[in-house]
C-alpha cells in the first residue's frame, strides 16, 4: 500500500449520526402527524421525505469524498430504474404508476443509510466493496419481494408476493354450484314482448361474450297472476339514493344485545353494494378473468345463479372488478361493469336479456379508475353515466336513445330530482353539476365548479342540493345550490360553500337541517342553514355510513370493515356503540332490510339480524 493510499484510508469516518436524528424525526412524525395533518398519508410519503433527507446527508454532511458522493448517487439511481423493471405488477400501476418510484427511494435510501452506519469507520475501499450487496439485500430483495392490495388509510396495503390474494383463494375453492329458484319472484302483468336478440345483433358484444350460469332444467314461472313483489332495497344507496331507512329501531347496547351473524361466505373482488328483493339480493364481483352480476338467497347467502362475461378490469390503487351497484326494476337486473359493459337481466332465472357495450357505443375511454356507475331507471329510459357523461338506454331493447353533454371526471352515478313536477337527472362530473331531462337527455341546466367528484349529490328537506367538488389529493368542500323556474329555463343559485365537510368518496346524509358525511377520514356534521361545522369527531377511514332516521342514529362502516352507531344529532359527536364485522379493506356501502344489515368488502360478505327496539318490534306487529 502506497503512502497516499494508506493516507485516504485514514481519514475520518462518516459522520452518521444526522441518520439517526432523521430515523428519530421520522418515528415522531408517524406517531404525531397525523393529529396535525389529518388526512395524510404521514407512513408513504413520510418515508420518502426521510429518503431525500438521507440522500441530502449523503450529498452535504457525510464527509464522505466527492467521488465517492456521487458515484453512490449514480448507482442509487440506476438501482431504482432497474429494479422498477422487476417489481410486481400491482407496485409498478401502483400511485398512478409512481409506487415503483415511491418505494424504491425509500428502500434503497435506507440502504444507504445502513451501509454508512455499518462501515462508515472502515476503508473506503472496503466500503465500496460492501455498497453493492447492501443494495441488493436491503433495497432490491424487499422491493421485489412485495405486493400491494391497494390503498388503504391514506397508505399502500403491503404483502410478501408469493402469498395468495383473496381473491387466488376463492378461486382455489371452486364454485358453489348454483341453485335457482322458480318463481322468487311473482312476475307482473304481461308485458309486450323485447324483440329476440337474434333481431338486435348489434346490442350482444361481440367481446366480452355473455354467458350465464345457473343449474340446469329450471322450471318455468308460473303465469302472471300475481303482482309484483316491491323492492326494499332497488339499488345503489336505496330507494332515493340518499342512505336513508324509515320504520326502525334498533337497541344501541351492543355490549349486550351485539349483532347475530346469520351467514358469511367468501365473494369476489369488487366495491358494489347490493339490491335486494324478497329472498333475493344482487351484487356483482369479480372471480379470475369473469366479471360478474349474481344472485344469492338473503336468508343463507347461498348462490341463486352468476351472469359472466369475460372481462377483467385491474386497476392497482383500488384493485379488481366492477365498481357498480346492481339496479332492479320490474323483472330486471341492470348492471354496470367497471369497462362499461351494461347488461339486462331476467332477475329469477339470470338469463341476459339484452348487453350494450357502453363505452364503445359512445365512443368514451375507460377512465383510470373503472366505471363505476350504477344505473337508474325512470320509466322506460336506464340512464348510466360514462365518467361523468350522461346516456340513456331503452329498458325494454337496449337501443340507445339519448346521450348527454360530453364531460369526463366522475365516478358518480345518475341522480334524480324533481323541481315543479319537471324530473332532472344530476351526474356530478369535471364541470361541477350538470341536469338533463331523462326522457331525451336535453340539458337544463349547470352549474360550474371544477374538480370532478365521486360522490352521489344530496337533496335537501326543501328541496336544494348538496353537491363536492374534489382534487387528487381529497374532497375540496361542499357547496348549497337552489335550482328554481327562470321562464322557460332553470335558474341554479349558490347558497354557500363550506370546507367543513370535503367528502371524497364517502357519501354523506341529510337529516333534520343538518349533514353528515366525511370530512377526509373523520366523520363531521354542518348545518345546512350556512355550512358551519357542527362537530367533528370519529376515525373511520374512508368508511361508508347509512342512517336510521327514525331514531337519530348512523349506522358507520370503517374501511376496516368496524360497524359503528353514531347519534345524528348535531350537538357534539357521540359514538354509541362499536363492533367488528369485516376483517379487510371495505369501501363498499351497508344496506339494511327488515331486521337484516348486509355488509360486503373486496373479499366477503355477511349478513346480520339487528336487535330490534321494543317498541319499534311492538309497532311492526300492529
Amino acid at each position: 500500500m502506497t503512502a497516499n493510499e494508506a493516507a485516504l484510508d485514514h481519514r475520518k469516518p462518516l459522520r452518521t449520526w444526522p441518520l439517526l436524528a432523521i430515523a428519530a424525526l421520522y418515528a415522531v412524525a408517524i406517531v404525531i402527524g397525523p393529529f396535525v395533518l389529518e388526512d395524510f398519508p404521514m407512513v408513504m410519503f413520510g418515508g420518502v421525505a426521510a429518503a431525500v433527507l438521507v440522500v441530502l446527508w449523503w450529498l452535504l454532511f457525510s464527509r464522505s469524498r466527492l467521488i465517492e458522493r456521487l458515484g453512490v448517487l449514480a448507482l442509487f439511481g440506476l438501482a431504482v430504474a432497474v429494479t422498477k423493471s422487476g417489481v410486481d405488477p400491482s407496485i409498478a400501476g401502483g400511485a398512478q404508476g409512481f409506487l415503483a418510484y415511491i418505494l424504491g427511494v425509500a428502500f434503497y435510501a435506507l440502504a444507504l443509510a445502513v451501509w454508512a452506519i455499518a462501515t462508515g469507520r472502515l476503508p473506503e475501499r472496503t466500503r465500496a466493496i460492501a455498497l453493492i450487496p447492501v443494495f441488493i439485500i436491503v433495497g432490491a430483495v424487499p422491493l421485489l419481494a412485495i405486493r400491494t392490495e391497494g390503498v388503504m388509510g391514506g397508505g399502500f396495503v403491503l404483502h410478501w408476493r408469493w402469498t395468495p390474494t383473496a381473491e387466488e383463494l376463492l378461486l382455489a375453492r371452486g364454485d358453489e354450484e348454483p341453485k335457482p329458484v322458480a318463481a322468487a319472484i311473482p312476475p307482473p302483468a304481461p308485458e309486450a314482448a323485447a324483440p329476440p336478440q337474434s333481431a338486435t345483433p348489434e346490442l350482444k358484444s361481440a367481446t366480452p361474450e355473455n354467458e350465464s350460469v345457473a343449474a340446469p332444467d329450471v322450471p318455468a314461472a308460473p303465469a302472471p297472476t300475481a303482482v309484483l313483489i316491491p323492492a326494499e332495497w332497488p339499488g345503489f344507496r336505496g330507494p332515493n339514493r340518499d342512505g336513508v331507512i324509515r320504520a326502525l329501531q334498533i337497541k344501541t347496547d351492543w355490549t349486550q344485545t351485539p349483532p347475530v351473524e346469520i351467514w358469511r361466505r367468501p365473494v369476489g373482488p369488487g366495491w358494489s353494494s347490493f339490491a335486494i328483493r324478497g329472498d333475493l339480493l344482487y351484487t356483482q364481483e369479480q372471480r379470475g378473468d369473469f366479471e360478474m352480476v349474481s344472485c344469492y338467497r338473503v336468508s343463507t347467502g347461498e348462490p341463486v345463479w352468476r351472469h359472466r362475461d369475460p372481462i377483467r378490469f385491474y386497476e392497482s390503487n383500488g384493485g379488481a372488478g366492477p365498481r357498480g351497484t346492481p339496479t332492479i326494476h320490474g323483472t330486471r337486473v341492470f348492471a354496470m361493469g367497471a369497462t362499461g359493459m351494461l347488461n339486462a337481466i331476467d332477475a329469477t332465472s339470470g338469463k341476459l336479456l339484452w348487453s350494450q357495450n357502453v363505452a364503445a357505443d359512445t365512443n368514451r375511454e375507460i377512465p383510470m379508475w373503472g366505471i363505476s356507475s350504477s344505473p337508474l331507471v325512470i320509466d322506460d329510459v336506464v340512464i348510466v353515466s360514462l365518467y361523468g357523461t350522461l346516456a340513456g338506454y331503452d329498458v325494454e331493447t337496449g337501443k340507445r336513445r339519448w346521450l348527454g353533454p360530453i364531460h369526463g371526471g366522475s365516478y358518480s352515478s345518475p341522480h334524480l330530482l324533481t323541481v315543479d313536477g319537471v324530473p332532472h337527472v344530476i351526474i356530478l362530473s369535471a364541470p361541477g353539476a350538470v341536469a338533463v331531462h331523462p326522457s331525451d337527455g336535453k340539458l337544463l341546466w349547470e352549474h360550474r365548479w371544477g374538480g370532478g367528484a365521486i360522490v352521489q349529490p344530496a337533496i335537501t328537506e326543501d328541496g336544494d342540493v348538496l353537491i363536492n367538488a374534489m382534487a387528487a389529493t381529497g374532497g375540496l368542500g361542499t357547496r348549497r345550490l337552489a335550482i328554481t323556474r327562470d321562464g322557460d329555463g332553470w335558474k341554479v343559485e349558490e347558497r354557500w360553500t363550506t370546507n367543513g365537510l370535503k367528502p371524497y368518496f364517502n357519501d354523506l346524509v341529510i337529516h333534520k337541517g343538518h349533514a353528515y358525511g366525511f370530512d377526509g377520514a373523520i366523520l363531521s356534521s354542518i348545518d345546512l342553514s350556512d355550512g358551519r361545522r357542527k362537530w367533528k369527531g370519529g376515525r373511520y377511514g374512508n368508511g361508508q355510513m347509512i342512517l336510521l332516521a327514525d331514531q337519530d342514529l348512523l349506522l358507520v362502516i370503517s374501511e376496516e370493515g368496524e360497524l359503528a352507531l353514531v347519534s345524528a344529532t348535531p350537538d357534539q359527536y357521540n359514538e354509541i356503540a362499536k363492533f367488528p364485522a369485516l376483517n379487510a379493506k371495505t369501501w363498499n356501502h351497508p344496506v339494511i332490510v327488515r331486521d337484516l344489515l348486509l355488509v360486503r368488502n373486496g373479499e366477503e360478505m355477511v349478513a346480520y339480524r339487528l336487535p330490534i327496539a321494543q317498541s319499534a318490534a311492538t309497532d311492526r306487529e300492529r
